[in-house]
């Protein structure tokens, strides 16, 4: 039991990390995008990598909620 809880704990930290990493880059892809005037299609690349990684946290909390559902039950 207390594995599972610590590999929960784990996969939280992960996810928290990816929604901080992921917001702070997006911050900074689009101050400097705009410091050095890249163009919109840079600009939209940056957007959509943020965009992933975002997504990829929603995975890993969906994943989360699933793990602890099936652990009650």
């Amino acid at each position: 039991m207390a594995d599972r809880t610590a590999e929960t704990a784990r996969k939280g930290r992960r996810a928290a990390l990816v929604i901080a990493g992921t917001g702070v880059f997006w911050v900074l892809a689009t101050f400097i995008g705009g410091e050095l005037e890249l163009s919109q299609r840079v600009r939209a690349l940056f957007d959509l990598m943020a965009l992933a990684g975002f997504t990829w946290a929603l995975v890993l909390i969906y994943q989360i909620w699933r793990a602890r559902q099936s652990n009650q039950r």
